[in-house]
């Protein structure tokens, strides 16, 4: 016959092991659904993310066509001047410029790319507009190295060619200026125009939207912003976006 003490162990051995695989299962239930919230979190982050890639690359991809178009009505007209000599010049500029803009396949560039993107744009351009154009590029030497969205600066330029250069005669001014304030890149392309041209960016075309919409995909956790203003008898577009070095950003995307 079992003495008191161990019949009570026993009742209470009874009693709390079915407890015990309760809580068990219970917390085995919890923790499997937390794994499977998880889970269906990631997924989501990583479509959001798919998809956010998407629609950036799709906004890149409406810049290239209308950049290549303007291009190439810049040689036409040489053509149609039958200005040969700067014909064949700026054919052999437009073949450099297509080598390097193939050359990478980011989806953001080194500000010192870009710039070299522009300085080929802006070649054939002096060729068209020989003495009447002139233009100046200032960088700070500490955005060189800035990651920035492909086209920002060269959509500016296209700009100040199409709007302004190209619908008035006279003297061309182009002034890039790029500098890096506090933890920000400021971008800004004057021009000697007061010509106003909000209308041609905010109507669903390329243009200042386009450059928004990729500057907040890119920099998502960041302020962004793109302004045309009037300045120092002329307009000017600035574009401001967070400093980020290149080498930084290949790194935290490859940790990702």
């Amino acid at each position: 016959m079992l003495p008191i003490e161990s019949f009570s162990i026993y009742i209470m051995f009874c009693v709390l092991v079915p407890l015990a695989g309760a809580f068990t299962l219970l917390f085995l239930f919890v923790f499997e659904k937390r794994i499977d919230l998880l889970e269906k979190q990631k997924r989501e982050i990583a479509l959001e993310r798919e998809l956010q890639t998407a629609l950036y690359n799709q906004l890149n991809q409406e810049i290239q066509p209308h950049f290549f178009f303007n291009t190439l009505n810049s040689i036409l007209a040489l053509a149609r001047l039958d200005r040969k000599v700067e014909l064949i010049r700026s054919i052999e500029t437009l073949s450099k410029l297509l080598k390097f803009k193939y050359r990478t396949i980011n989806n953001f560039i080194s500000i010192e790319d870009e710039l070299t993107y522009v300085k080929y744009y802006l070649e054939i351009q002096q060729t068209r507009f020989r003495d009447r154009l002139h233009y100046e590029i200032q960088v700070d030497s500490h955005a060189n190295k800035a990651i920035i969205i492909p086209f920002l600066i060269q959509t500016l330029v296209e700009n100040a060619f199409k709007h302004a250069f190209e619908k008035h005669i006279g003297e061309a001014l182009l002034e890039i200026n790029i500098n890096k304030i506090e933890s920000m890149i400021h971008v800004s392309v004057w021009n000697n125009s007061l010509e106003r041209y909000e209308g041609s960016h905010r109507d669903g075309g390329v243009g200042l939207a386009n450059i928004e919409r990729r500057l907040e995909l890119l920099f998502p956790n960041n302020e962004t912003s793109v302004r045309l203003t009037d300045q120092g008898n002329g307009t000017a577009v600035i574009a401001i976006f967070p400093h980020v070095i290149m080498s930084e950003k290949l790194e935290g995307e490859r940790l990702q």
